[in-house]
């Protein structure tokens, strides 16, 4: 082959070598293309990362902040449940309780006013209000009592007492009995002794409810 022909071939051949660098180009580029492409899907991955994080610590506040609104208004339905009870139920009983022992620490100490307050020449009158607050087996007592021992000894020495509660206090309360403790300043005058006499007790009164009222069915000093 002359030099010609070899110079000639080299023309020819030299296409070759251009298509191998252009293939060479592309590999160079499809390779930087994959490293981009996992360059990416790495920052991809680790932006969700943080975004999860996020989201999830978002959800863990709202979570707390709901259980502590949902045990606000457990709270706040109990305490209205018990004002209800308190106002709807025990208010009203606890109004008539109270009104109901008035009453009672009023029939006892009006009864021991009654009871313990006599004079010689209105003794029958006496008796009978005194009477009146009376009920039971203790009515019974005190009309013997009366009669057989406060009569004679009023009359024979002429003995007058006044008694006035100074205190009184509620010991017991039920729908039909109560029980109040009362405190009674009494003075005693007589033919025998002109001055005044007087002397402090207390006295357990029981009472009994007759017919909406309350009576004096016990009398015991303590």
């Amino acid at each position: 082959m002359t030099a010609e022909q070899d110079s000639h071939a080299d023309d020819v051949e030299a296409p070759t070598s251009d298509a191998d660098d252009a293939a060479a180009g592309t590999d160079t580029r499809d390779a930087g293309d994959d490293r981009a492409g996992h360059d990416e899907s790495g920052d991809i991955k680790t932006t969700r990362r943080p975004r999860l994080g996020v989201i999830s610590g978002w959800l863990r506040r709202c979570l707390v902040l709901w259980r502590s609104i949902l045990l606000a208004l457990l709270i706040m339905g109990a305490g209205a449940v018990a004002a209800c009870v308190f106002f709807l139920q025990y208010r009203p009983y606890h109004q008539a309780s109270d009104a109901a022992g008035r009453d009672a620490i009023k029939a006892a100490s009006d009864g021991t006013v009654a009871l313990l307050s006599y004079a010689p020449d209105t003794l029958e009158h006496d008796f009978v209000t005194a009477k009146a607050h009376l009920t039971g087996d203790f009515l019974a007592y005190y009309d013997r009592f009366t009669h057989q021992i406060v009569t004679p000894a009023a009359k024979e020495h002429h003995v007058q007492t006044t008694a006035v509660v100074a205190r009184a206090a509620l010991s017991e309360l039920h729908p039909n009995s109560a029980v109040v403790l009362t405190f009674i300043d009494q003075t005693t005058m007589s033919k025998d002794k002109r001055e005044p006499v007087s002397a402090a007790s207390a006295v357990r009164v029981g009472l009994t409810k007759v017919d909406g009222r309350w009576l004096i069915s016990s009398f015991d000093p303590v």
